[in-house]
């Protein structure tokens, strides 16, 4: 049998906890976060997790 293969992309984006949970970095904090203002980008700060629907979909491109 093949080895299984973690998928790149997923990798990048998304850690998986040992609770379980999938960990995500928010969304606009990548780039252009001069305009954005400093309470802004601090509340973007706060880890975030999936959405158990969309667990159940990113734990077979996460098989670690």
């Amino acid at each position: 049998m093949p080895k299984m293969r973690t998928h790149s992309g997923a990798k990048k984006r998304f850690s998986k906890k040992k609770s379980g949970l999938i960990k995500i970095t928010g969304a606009y904090r990548r780039h252009l976060l001069a305009k954005k203002s400093a309470k802004r980008k601090r509340k973007m700060r706060v880890s975030k997790y999936v959405n158990p629907v969309e667990r159940h979909h990113l734990i077979h491109l996460l098989p670690y």
